[in-house]
Order: structure tokens, then C-alpha cells, then sequence
């Protein structure tokens, strides 16, 4: 047995799950989320907690059973808490601004990059050089913030760019004399 697939995921007061078949609602006070599964998966609901059980102990059916358990844990936890992710800008002129809910970056670029929240998700900028990207679904949040940090990577030189808060950039050592 899986040991994240046998795992029950623990249901928080405040939010209604509803199963029906392979299709997942959940609802919470931050928002709701719904997702749909493989159908060999057998997913339900024992008192305050989501199982999800597996037909047969095939690979394919091992590897969907930890991977649609995590899935729904990840809906359950965005939905109640959310999901963040901190990013952080290095370069001289490099900076950030909030315009309405876009943010507007100016990255060493001819031009600034606006780039627009997607559905659930929202921006932050409490300082010019740190971006905070906040939202329900754990996928989405990663997605922007990955076209976030793609604009301007840091290079490894002097570390200029848009770096995660807890990315480790190792740095090379220039022309020697």
C-alpha cells in the first residue's frame, strides 16, 4: 500500500466536500474547487475524512493512488488556507509595482512586462523587490509564479533577476586576470 495513498485526508469544520463518482467539489471559506479523477479510483467519504482506495496493486494504479490523494489534500488545504508562493528581484532598476491587479515589472527589459492574475490567484508587492503570489489552487499559483521568475531568470554571475524567496542561486566566478 501506498503510504501518502492510505493516508486519509482529515476534513476542517467549515468545509463541504462533495463526491460524485470520479468528480471532486470541495467548498471552503476561501473559495471552492472541484477536479475531476481517474475512475479506477475509489474515492469516499468515511465520517470527517476523504479515503481513496485503489482497485489493484498495478503500477499504474499504485502511482494514481498517492497522486489523486495528494491532489485532494491540495484542495482541502487551498481552499481553508490558500496557497503562496514569495518571489524576490535582484538587479539595479529592477522592480516591481502593483497597477489595479496587474503587477508591472521593470526587469532591465525596453519595456515594462505587465502580467494579469488568473482565476483565484492575486498579487502582492509589499516591497519593490518582492513579489508575493497568493491563491486557492496549489497548480495555478505555481504556474504564475514560474511565468513570473521565466521573464527574467537570474544568471549566475551576479545573480540579477527573479529568484524564489528559498531558490539558492549558485554563483560562477567571472574572467580572471
Amino acid at each position: 500500500m501506498s503510504r501518502i495513498g492510505k493516508a486519509p485526508i482529515d476534513i476542517p469544520a467549515g468545509v463541504d466536500v462533495r463526491i460524485d463518482g470520479p468528480d471532486v467539489s470541495i467548498k471552503g471559506p476561501k473559495g471552492s474547487l472541484s477536479s475531476s479523477f481517474s475512475p479506477e479510483m475509489d474515492i469516499s467519504m468515511e465520517e470527517n475524512q476523504i479515503l481513496v482506495r485503489r482497485p489493484t496493486d498495478r503500477g499504474e494504479h499504485r502511482s494514481l493512488h498517492g497522486l489523486t490523494r495528494t491532489l485532494i489534500a491540495n484542495m482541502v488545504e487551498g481552499v481553508t488556507n490558500g496557497f503562496t508562493r514569495e518571489l524576490e528581484i535582484n538587479g539595479v532598476g529592477y522592480r516591481a509595482q502593483l497597477k489595479g491587479k496587474d503587477i508591472e515589472l521593470q526587469v532591465g527589459l525596453s519595456h515594462p512586462v505587465v502580467i494579469s492574475p488568473e482565476k483565484d490567484t492575486e498579487f502582492e508587492v509589499p516591497k519593490q523587490t518582492q513579489i508575493i503570489v497568493r491563491g486557492i489552487d496549489k497548480q495555478v499559483v505555481g504556474h504564475l509564479a514560474a511565468k513570473i521568475r521565466s521573464i527574467r531568470p537570474p544568471e549566475p554571475y551576479k545573480g540579477k533577476g527573479i529568484k524564489y524567496v528559498e531558490e539558492h542561486i549558485r554563483r560562477k566566478v567571472g574572467k580572471r586576470a
